[in-house]
């Protein structure tokens, strides 16, 4: 209620003016809300995870390692959120929400007994101090490559922003725990003696190559992971005060493999990224005290991440897939997965978004969809207070660039819900239907801030059924 007065009167004020006092604004509203709400962060362990890819991957599989390790746990993501009493997907549209919204989940979280609290942390989320009076305590980095450059200006500036994050962790005030992780409030020096310090860590993805720079930043301890040392590497794996090398990565339609220390992990999750995701969860429970053997065995029990590579199967001879992957790097990935799962023909729903997000990404997202599926579908996405049909015709220009025919095997249709029809209605017996862009979101976003309900995944299992009642 908070969040929605507030925008009311930001839209009230003059655009000049408010650019002028906007970040005024933003750091004010961040500490009303920890006021608000009492200053939830400093009662819980805070994680944040940062980076361009495997931000929510990583936060999913480090909740369900630390609750496998018996410790009740309460996130925020792009997917989803879970404030240590329920889980729900994520109805805000934004990866990291509102100060208010975030200030209030984590007081639930500390209400609810929980004793971690993770926070998926988006540079845009730091520009509009969102990060504010909030106590983390570890920062995960999992990786950098450029995005929302329109909207920082340069990968510079956009890198800068992910610093300000590490730049505060230097600034957060020190926590105390019991033995079973609850944070001690109010603790006297005598009383320190008999407690848990909780170190100020970063955890850093060492094979990107932006890591040095993260790597400079203040921490009472940093731990690096890596798939091999040497090499310009070796100077970055000098400031670490802890190593640890992953290898032996194999991905296959059943799953991907890999090797860390003397424990082989085997991931249902497909496609060989998310390796590197669950090292951020490897590392997180060994800079925890927790074994690795119970890192395995809570990483094997998970069978998926809500729209991360999510097979819809309603018994058809085809196979489904929803995924998030929404700019060329991540698009690219989820290809690479594709060619190793058994299939005929590759058919391919996506779009782009609007409101002038990264708008020189759609003909690069078309392109890359024209070289690898033998059948293009091209669709509203999130147009915001874009011409949604100006925005396909973007992406269409990439699909034409790499020779595919409007008619023939490019199709530009504006309904979404008519374009995963056709999709599935094109598909044969082993084919493949890949839908990206929107994943597990619960809301296409248009004009005038209005957002309709939406989720590919339901609409995926009703077109399902039309088609087979036909």
């Amino acid at each position: 209620m908070m969040e929605k007065s507030l925008h009311i009167i930001k839209r009230i004020i003059p655009v000049k003016l408010f650019k002028a006092v906007q970040p005024a604004y933003h750091f004010l509203l961040a500490w009303f809300s920890s006021v608000v709400y009492r200053h939830p962060s400093e009662k819980l362990i805070v994680i944040g995870v940062t980076g361009t890819t495997g931000k929510t991957t990583s936060v999913f599989l480090i909740a369900k390692m630390l609750e496998a390790a018996g410790h009740k746990v309460g996130y925020t993501s792009t997917a989803m959120f879970s404030d240590g009493a329920r889980e729900w997907l994520n109805d805000k549209k934004m990866t990291m929400a509102g100060r208010f919204f975030t200030q209030e989940i984590l007081q639930k979280m500390a209400r609810n007994g929980c004793r971690y609290a993770i926070v998926e942390t988006t540079s845009e989320g730091v520009r509009q101090f969102r990060h504010r009076f909030i106590n983390y305590d570890i920062i995960i980095f999992t990786g950098l490559y450029p995005e929302h450059i329109e909207s920082h200006g340069s990968f510079e500036k956009y890198r800068e922003a992910k610093g300000q994050l590490f730049a505060h962790l230097k600034k957060c005030r020190i926590k105390f725990t019991d033995d079973k992780n609850k944070v001690i409030l109010g603790v006297s020096n005598l009383k320190k003696i008999e407690l848990n310090r909780v170190k100020k860590t970063t955890i850093l993805n060492l094979d990107d190559d932006q890591a040095d720079y993260f790597a400079n930043f203040w921490a009472e301890e940093k731990l690096g992971y890596g798939r091999t040392t040497g090499g310009d590497k070796e100077d970055t794996i000098k400031k670490m005060n802890r190593f640890v090398e992953y290898v032996d990565i194999e991905s296959s339609s059943s799953g991907t493999t890999f090797k860390v220390q003397d424990a082989d992990i085997n991931l249902k999750l497909l496609g060989g990224f998310n390796a590197a995701n669950a090292m951020n969860a490897v590392c997180l429970g060994l800079v925890r005290g927790i074994s690795l053997a119970t890192i395995k065995k809570s990483l094997e029990g998970i069978a998926g991440i809500p729209g991360r590579l999510e097979m819809i199967d309603e018994g058809q001879d085809f196979t489904v897939i929803v995924d998030y992957a929404f700019e060329p790097n991540a698009l690219a990935k989820l290809y690479e997965t594709v060619e190793g799962l058994p299939h005929d023909r590759v058919i391919h729903l996506l779009g782009s978004a609007g409101g002038g997000r990264d708008m020189a990404r759609r003909p690069a997202l078309g392109q890359i969809a024209g070289k690898h599926a033998q059948i293009v579908i091209i669709t509203n996405e999130d147009p915001y207070d874009e011409n949604p049909e100006i925005i396909i015709d973007q992406v269409a220009l990439g699909s034409e660039k790499a020779g595919k025919k409007n008619g023939e095997d490019l199709f530009r249709i504006l309904d979404r819900r008519a374009a995963i029809n056709k999709a599935l209605s094109e598909a044969r017996t082993g084919d493949l239907v890949l839908i990206t862009g929107k994943g597990s979101e619960q809301a296409i976003c248009v004009a005038d801030e209005k957002k309709i309900p939406w989720d590919d995944r339901q609409v995926v299992r009703e077109e399902l059924h039309k088609i087979s009642m036909q």
